[in-house]
């Protein structure tokens, strides 16, 4: 098995001949000038919706997400849907026959029968890549434990792009949970690749970013990146504040999750020295760490995001499935 570059990413070879296999599986298999492809992509959809509508007729997404989900499998079934295509799947691995104790690989050899492309969430990191190895059909990384979240990542380029006008010369907050935060870490590897791009990493001591994530992407991209517990330190250079909820799911120890779930509470207090044109943003879903009084600021672009999230997976899944 070889792994290459996206929309070539794996070749396997068989006896009959040579097949190309297409997967995503971490936001690290795109080059610049794809992402950027795929902007364009997403973009012309939400201008021109309607000559998308029957791109996709006759093939069929599943959804198969081991860990709950709202935003994420519903959106890649809205995209598939909104393509012209079909949905299916399952929403947690107790009604699927992973509780029986069948095998990742053996699952995704099911259904690939029945399906075009696989949109996968597991809790153990690495299970999307084992499963791109023995798939049919592309796979998509719909998130695996704290490792990676490819598609949130591209929309999040996406809800900057549109909302700042770039993806360059940009000062971007991230907070909350940054230890476990897996939209985080790759959100940081992926916006590493643009220019002038400096970080504020803004958490409590017990969840701050991990060492890899600063020696292999920050340090080894020369990138500007300033570390603080305090959120309203660096608020007024902020041209995007990505917040992020302390993740029940990722902890050991239930009063360490207790004890600093609401570590930060971002209210319209905490914005009066932001910029006007602050983006604020947020994977969701959203417990208590961003007031509700917020919700109606011009500066709250994360319900935005979810529908940018939606055109970015359009563009992915027509990619994928090689519809021009």
């Amino acid at each position: 098995m070889t792994n290459v570059s996206f929309f070539d990413i794996t070749i396997e070879i068989k006896k009959e001949g040579v097949a190309k296999m297409k997967h995503l599986i971490d936001i690290k298999d795109l080059s610049v000038e794809e992402i950027d492809e795929l902007m364009k992509v997403a973009k012309d959809i939400i201008n021109h919706e309607e000559k998308y509508s029957h791109k996709c007729d006759g093939k069929k997404i599943a959804t198969l997400f081991f860990e709950p989900s709202t935003r994420t499998r519903l959106s890649f079934e809205a995209a598939m849907m909104e393509l012209g295509g079909k949905a299916l799947g399952f929403s947690e691995a107790s009604s699927s026959s992973a509780s029986k104790g069948e095998s990742v690989a053996d699952t995704i050899r099911v259904v690939g029968c029945y399906s075009d492309v696989i949109a996968m969430r597991h809790p153990k990191e690495g299970a999307p890549l084992v499963a791109s190895l023995q798939s049919a059909v592309p796979i998509i990384n719909a998130g695996d434990g704290g490792h990676n979240h490819p598609t949130q990542t591209l929309t999040d380029l996406l809800t900057i792009q549109c909302e700042k006008g770039r993806l360059d010369n940009l000062t971007i907050g991230l907070c909350g949970d940054l230890k476990f935060g897996r939209t985080v870490h790759s959100l940081i590897t992926a916006i590493a690749r643009y220019q002038n791009i400096k970080l504020v990493l803004i958490s409590p001591k017990e969840l701050m970013i991990p060492e890899y994530i600063k020696k292999d992407i920050l340090e080894k991209n020369h990138m500007e990146y300033y570390e603080t517990t305090d959120i309203e330190e660096y608020m007024d250079k902020l041209d995007v504040l990505y917040m992020t909820r302390v993740q029940k799911e990722r902890f050991f120890n239930e009063d360490d999750y207790v004890r600093l779930k609401d570590y930060y509470i971002l209210n319209k207090e905490k914005l009066q020295q932001a910029k006007e044109d602050l983006c604020i943003m947020h994977p969701l879903p959203r417990v208590n760490e961003i007031a509700t009084d917020v919700d109606n600021d011009k500066r709250a672009c994360y319900f935005k995001q979810v529908k940018y999230g939606k055109y970015m997976r359009m563009a992915l899944i027509l990619k994928l499935l090689e519809v021009e």
